[in-house]
């Protein structure tokens, strides 16, 4: 790969790139070696006023809500089509800021572009109904976009995450400010670029990248915005909420998991050694619902383990640009609380089995995979999520068992099973509190599958039709004929 990433990168806010109102910049460093690529402009709480008023006036003359919902989607078309100038652009940046690999970073443009799509093809099918009550009455619901929709992005995933949003809320004639993560920003500003070029109203779309407790704490604590999109810790959600709550807005939340797999002792041991493995050392675990517990039945836990433990150690990490399967983790902090978390599981008496140290040798946040056995289910690192690529292994005996296991923490975003039993999996999947249960596969499903999360997890759902549900109110006309 040869582009050359650019210097210097601006917010976009009403149809224009704009510096800081102060002028500060972030340095985005490239996790591979610890190097700073590039500067972008620091977003304050001053930045974040011009880009919700920008987002307001647009709501309020109506630009998007008397588009008829095909020419919404058009637009939508015209912003996929529109990120394929940028390809060889966002495969480098994703690799570079977000440290993933090469093979993830090329595919970013793809599903980015599905999802659009897929919201593009939805925007004129959001249907209301028509209610019977009485010959002389007229009574029918619409469904009404709440107006400016606030939106906190994950470093993880920035593109197609930020793109599905933004998707979602102009399908639905909904304004938006996104705050882009300060460790990755870059390629949604590539995305904005697109938006531009696409022809998407001034202020329809606002980016603004800025810290956390800056940028963040001051868009979603606006008096002006009227929804909040949130994908995060459960700490900051919690923050979030609480602004959310003294102003009763709503909340698409998603906040992280520890999402197990149980393998039952008819399982096919290659499908679960392939799956397992991808399901936590895919972009070295930084995955909301990465499959961080493994819970195994006793007949096959040495084999497992053993196989688990060669899938790691097989792994080349390495910057994800050089080609290599397991990338840097986003940051040194992260590297530090990953490291931390693993010495904590060899502390509460768990076997390390492999890795559990940064890897010496090497420029950068990289994290040796690490697979833990002989934890049992109360254990912080049974609890606890690493956002790493670790993965505890915990016996079990059976179904009941099993499924206590599974259902045991505080999260509900994604659980598995692995069996050839389908009587079994049926009612096993039943019983598992989880936003999205995949069965003999991690990750089993798509951008058409609603995605979100149950207890602790967040509530609200992205992916799928039932995504753009959370992004509208219900109206009900009643006409006395």
């Amino acid at each position: 790969m040869s582009i050359e990433i650019r210097p210097y990168w601006k917010n976009y806010i009403g149809g224009k790139w704009v510096d800081s109102s102060d002028g500060q910049r972030i340095d985005i460093i490239n996790p591979g070696n610890g190097q700073k690529i590039c500067e972008v402009a620091r977003g304050t709480g001053a930045d974040i006023d011009k880009a919700v008023a920008a987002a307001r006036s647009c709501f309020k003359a109506r630009v998007l809500q008397d588009m008829a919902p095909h020419e919404r989607g058009a637009l939508l078309f015209r912003i996929a089509d529109e990120l394929e100038k940028a390809a060889d652009e966002i495969a480098e940046v994703e690799c570079l800021d977000n440290g993933k690999t090469l093979e993830k970073g090329r595919a970013e443009l793809p599903l980015t572009q599905r999802y659009l799509r897929y919201y593009a093809g939805l925007a004129d099918k959001l249907e209301g109904r028509q209610i019977p009550i009485g010959t002389d009455l007229l009574d029918y619901t619409t469904h009404e976009p709440y107006g400016v929709s606030a939106q906190i992005v994950p470093w993880n995933g920035p593109l197609p995450v930020g793109a599905r949003s933004i998707a979602c809320a102009i399908a639905t004639a909904n304004t938006v400010v996104l705050k882009s993560p300060e460790d990755s920003p870059l390629s949604l500003f590539l995305l904005a670029e697109a938006c531009e070029r696409a022809g998407v109203p001034d202020g329809a779309v606002n980016i603004v990248c800025g810290l956390g407790y800056e940028a963040g704490a001051a868009l979603v604590a606006h008096d002006d915005i009227d929804h909040i999109v949130f994908t995060g810790s459960v700490e900051t959600g919690k923050s979030v909420l609480r602004a959310a709550a003294e102003r009763v807005i709503p909340c698409v939340m998603e906040l992280g998991g520890k999402s197990g797999g149980i393998v039952f002792p008819d399982a096919d041991l290659d499908q679960v050694a392939e799956s397992a493995a991808a399901g936590i050392f895919k972009h070295a675990g930084q995955i909301c619902s990465a499959g961080s517990r493994l819970i195994v039945h006793r007949s096959l836990y040495d084999e497992v383990v053993s196989r688990l433990v060669a899938k790691a150690e097989a792994l080349t990490v390495g910057p994800g640009i050089d080609g290599a399967e397991l990338g840097p983790l986003i940051s040194a902090r992260q590297l530090d609380r990953v490291e931390a978390l693993c010495q904590v599981g060899i502390d509460e008496g768990a076997t390390l089995c492999t890795g559990g140290k940064r890897v010496a040798g090497l420029d950068g946040y990289f994290m040796a995979p690490t697979v833990f056995g002989d934890v049992t289910p109360q254990m912080r690192i049974a609890q606890e999520e690493f956002f790493g690529p670790v993965v505890v292994i915990i016996p079990f005996e059976d179904t009941e068992e099993a499924i206590e296991i599974a259902n045991g923490t505080d999260f509900g975003l994604a659980a598995g099973l692995y069996t050839n039993n389908l009587s079994l999996a049926h009612k096993v999947a039943h019983r598992l509190v989880a936003g999205q249960v995949y069965v003999n596969q991690w990750w089993a499903g798509g951008i058409e599958t609603p995605f979100g999360g149950m207890k602790r997890s967040g509530y609200g759902r992205e992916k799928g039709q039932e995504a753009l549900l959370g992004y509208v109110q219900t109206k009900n006309i009643g006409i006395k004929l």
